[in-house]
């Protein structure tokens, strides 16, 4: 069995908005996952921009670049933190299309190698009751169906709008322990599979 501090998680939000409930929600995660020993790396998607899946560009010239990095980082990584905002009851374009390019072989390459076996933590933040857990449903399905081990306990933050204080930190110590658990819960999924 490895200790965690062998085990690196990459953690970004389906959301590109600079003042964004779920890259908060996510700080969160990411904060217990490092306190339980994990080496997590953020990245914002913002900055790493690519068009939209197109078939006849791959053929044409390849994996854009920007969608190469971040999927030789996501291959660099045993695990995920996902933030995911909710989009008339489905996930953000914005992730779909992270995953659609990380998910394109390569040669040389296993297929779905950014995603074959890797741990994955779900959450949402959403000012609605749900949390955006219409959603989580989705991208749970997505990734289930690329073989990511996705974690059975996702967290959506209903309320989200009136959940964090001007620092950015959650003022309800029983909200902002379950979006902790996420966090954690990955790191030790993590160690029993190394």
């Amino acid at each position: 069995m490895a200790d965690a501090s062998s085990i690196k998680i990459l953690a970004f939000s389906g959301s590109s908005r600079k003042d964004s409930l779920n890259k908060r929600l996510l700080a969160v995660a990411v904060q217990a996952a490092r306190e339980a020993g994990a080496a997590v790396t953020l990245a914002d998607l913002r900055d790493y921009p690519m068009p939209i899946y197109d078939g006849d560009l791959e053929a044409a010239s390849g994996i854009p670049e920007h969608a190469k990095r971040f999927k030789d980082m996501m291959i660099e990584h045993h695990g995920f933190l996902i933030a995911s905002p909710e989009y008339n009851s489905s996930f953000s374009p914005l992730l779909k299309n992270v995953i659609d390019w990380a998910s394109r072989p390569e040669p040389n390459q296993k297929p779905l190698v950014a995603f074959a076996g890797k741990v994955a933590g779900l959450l949402s933040a959403s000012g609605g009751a749900m949390g955006g857990y219409r959603g989580l449903q989705q991208v749970r399905y997505v990734l289930g169906n690329i073989r990511t081990i996705v974690l059975p306990d996702m967290y959506a933050l209903s309320g989200a709008d009136t959940a964090f204080g001007p620092d950015g930190t959650m003022t309800d110590p029983k909200k902002k322990d379950l979006a902790m658990n996420v966090g954690r819960d990955v790191v030790a999924k993590l160690v029993k599979l190394a």
